[in-house]
């Protein structure tokens, strides 16, 4: 496949800008790829815009803050003596529901506030085995403003803000192979910000030098902690991460363009991050192994970054091709159990014979590291906010399987899968948070870390199992479950599930939440490679109606 290798023992700053700049003149994904972008990009943006319908607090919040912060209309302002502007139409442009321009990177900060919200969107696992990069990176497809207020500034069409989110994909894809920053409790959104500098400097028309400048400040200046994700009950900054720090990088791209100068060669610097904590010259060591690796580490080199860095130019293995779909609202390392739990209700539909679940004596849930760290943590045993619920394994197994108790109970012949029991908004509301028969089958409920021969399959899958014992003693076994619905590797599983027709559902509820005519929703974002500029330019331009607020 086409590609292009940034070693170790060169400038990968500059390498990365040149790639991006390139990327954008020349590369030629498959159409495949784009297939698969655009559903991500279409999976975003419903996520997004039932979050903001629903006056969920982070992203409403942000859409009033970049209020203020107009700028003219397309045709009606001047981008004279604005550098970073010299190739745009427009001086900025709209959040979510809006027809009015703002700064860019406020439009950007609350479009991917508004698409994390939910934590539904798309997820990469950091995963490439044939190249030997496995450190197993998180990432979600959290970014795709970026590209699209790329777009709309230069008055490009939708093929062009298509490339654009390829790219941003690529790039952070490639470096959650190489590089695990929450070994070290550095959040995982840094690896999107470097994306969004690359992608946006090159889009807007910088040099390789002005990239390399704003690489250099995100990485220099806005290193955020995972501290943004811990304690007992988690907060909006856990969903604002990756907008947050995207802002940045946008911000930083402004200032190189206007000739702002940024440290160079960061990936080499052993000040940074990289060199800080891996490779030659490293003065930490792993907080944990689980999961990760150093898969190019150019120990005999003092000057070298600690991983080569490949990247697609054509063809059809992008690192989008490797992303995961959720098929709901919930923490993705709970796919797994999600997935066994439907399996055994499937096979052993005797478990839902009485509505109270007292045909349930006890489940447990056997998974890997991290996900046992993460959404095993015991203080999720009592979720209080809807940020705790969603990584809270108990939780989420739990609220499906009341889901399917009172399906069942409507309806003995009820089919029940991922479209039936889909997690969506009003699971992680006050009501649903405090559900009595939720919370009594939670007290039946246990969370065990499998061991070493669980770890060893990921992040190739999400290696999980769920035994549940019934009232006579039966012991009922879901077997291990690697590759869940959702999965980039489903169709290699035992638990092959119909992707397009399960995401056509997510995004019929979604948009319900957020208009009574969905469909139309739906279409505004689908088929973007043959959108002409008018219609990228007005893409976010529609009726957006704050329906109270979600608590």
């Amino acid at each position: 496949m086409p590609h292009v290798t940034l070693a170790a023992d060169t400038n990968q700053a500059l390498g990365l800008a040149q790639y991006a700049i390139d990327f954008m003149a020349s590369a030629a994904p498959d159409q495949a790829v784009l297939d698969r972008t655009n559903l991500f990009f279409t999976d975003a943006c419903l996520c997004g815009l039932s979050a903001l319908a629903l006056g969920t607090n982070a992203p409403v919040l942000l859409r009033q803050e970049a209020a203020h912060y107009p700028t003219p209309p397309a045709g009606f302002g001047t981008l004279a003596g604005v550098p970073w502007a010299k190739g745009c139409v427009r001086t900025g442009v709209p959040t979510f529901g809006s027809s009015q321009d703002v700064q860019v990177e406020k439009a950007i900060v609350a479009n991917c506030s508004a698409v994390r919200e939910w934590d539904s969107n798309g997820t990469n696992f950091g995963f490439n085995p044939s190249l030997g990069h496995v450190a197993g990176e998180f990432g979600h497809n959290d970014f795709y403003a970026v590209p699209l207020a790329a777009a709309q500034l230069r008055g490009k069409d939708g093929a062009y803000a298509l490339k654009g989110m390829v790219l941003v994909d690529e790039i952070r894809g490639r470096l959650a192979e190489v590089f695990s920053l929450k070994s070290y409790k550095i959040d995982h959104v840094v690896h999107g910000a470097i994306a969004s500098a690359a992608t946006f400097g090159a889009m807007l028309g910088a040099t390789a030098e002005q990239i390399e400048s704003a690489i250099g400040m995100v990485v220099a200046h806005y290193i955020p902690f995972r501290a943004i994700r811990a304690g007992k009950q988690l907060s909006d900054s856990k969903g604002a991460s990756a907008a947050i720090s995207t802002e940045a990088a946008i911000l930083s791209v402004k200032r190189a363009m206007a000739g702002f100068l940024g440290p160079k060669d960061i990936f080499r610097n052993p000040e940074a991050i990289f060199r800080l904590f891996e490779g030659p010259g490293q003065l930490f060591q792993k907080i944990s192994s689980a999961g990760t690796g150093i898969p190019s580490a150019k120990a005999g080199n003092a000057h070298a970054s600690p991983f080569d860095l490949v990247l697609a130019t054509g063809g059809s293995d992008f690192a989008v091709m490797g992303m995961h779909f959720k098929l709901g609202l919930y923490e993705h390392q709970s796919a797994g159990a999600l997935q066994g739990l439907i399996n055994l209700i499937s096979r052993h539909p005797h478990l839902l014979a009485d509505q109270t679940g007292e045909a349930i004596r006890s489940i447990v849930v056997k998974a890997y590291e991290p996900a046992f760290g993460i959404i095993g943590d015991p203080a999720k045993r009592d979720p209080k906010t809807r940020q705790s619920a969603d990584h809270s394994m108990l939780y989420l197994v739990c609220t499906m399987l009341r889901k399917a108790l009172e399906r069942r109970h409507a309806n003995p012949k009820a089919t029940l899968g991922w479209k039936e029991l889909m997690l969506l908004p009003d699971d992680f509301g006050p009501a649903a948070l405090h559900d009595p028969l939720t919370r009594q089958l939670m007290e039946k409920m246990s969370f065990e870390h499998g061991g070493p021969d669980f770890d060893a399959k990921y992040p190739d899958g999400i290696p999980t199992a769920m035994v549940i014992t019934d009232v006579t003693g039966a012991t009922l076994d879901s077997g291990l479950v690697m590759y869940p619905g959702g999965h980039a590797r489903n169709d290699q599983g035992n638990d092959r599930v119909n992707l397009n027709e399960i995401l056509d559902h997510k995004f019929a509820m979604l948009g319900t939440l957020v208009t009574d005519k969905p469909k139309g929703l739906i279409e505004r974002f689908s088929n973007l490679a043959k959108k002409k500029a008018g219609a990228v330019a007005t893409m976010l331009d529609f009726p957006l109606e704050i329906k109270g607020k979600f608590d």
